[in-house]
């Protein structure tokens, strides 16, 4: 019997309607069994500044023990001027701080990321992944998750269209099962 892990999922868009929050909610939906999700809110953080580590706000703190709860965080993004949102990076800070206590540390990460364009996301997903590499995050490989055409992938209920894309998803997540599983035990 396998062991339920549980895996932090961070979306990069803050918008209501976002795609990338409609796609996060669809893999959780097709992933293993041994995995359960948690989102965790970055909105309302505020801007990583040292200074504001002599009282931490409350979002901090909120961010960081979710963080230190979960044994594996999946990431969900658009992409912004080829590169992540300002949003996830902050969150990327806000969790690495106070120097040496960093609650990403060892966590396997998955990176999905996408776009309304062809490329879905490309430079947003190696841009992050280099960001996971200095906080020691193993990142799973293959399949790579780049999606694109977010603007015909979902119906009116916010549920993947496409079989084929439904299978590349599952695909992702039974390879990220297996990750989590081979990198915790």
């Amino acid at each position: 019997m396998s062991t339920e892990r549980k895996v932090a999922v961070l979306v990069g868009s803050l918008r209501k309607g976002s795609f990338s929050r409609k796609l996060a909610h669809a893999l959780t939906e097709l992933a293993p069994k041994n995995l359960h999700f948690s989102f965790v809110e970055i909105g309302d953080l505020p801007l990583y500044n040292e200074d504001l580590e002599a009282d931490v706000p409350a979002a901090w703190a909120r961010l960081r023990r979710e963080i230190k709860g979960a044994e594996a965080v999946m990431f969900v993004t658009p992409e912004y001027n080829r590169s992540v949102p300002a949003s996830i990076k902050n969150a990327l800070d806000v969790g690495s701080r106070p120097y040496g206590q960093s609650v990403w540390d060892g966590k396997p990460a998955l990176v999905v990321s996408g776009s309304g364009g062809g490329i879905g996301g490309f430079g947003a997903n190696h841009h992050l992944r280099q960001s996971l590499v200095f906080l020691n995050m193993p990142v799973l490989q293959q399949p790579e998750a780049y999606i694109g055409g977010f603007n015909d992938l979902f119906d009116d209920q916010g549920k993947v269209k496409n079989e084929g894309t439904q299978g590349f998803l599952s695909k992702i997540m039974q390879a990220y099962g297996d990750w989590v599983a081979k990198i915790l035990g």
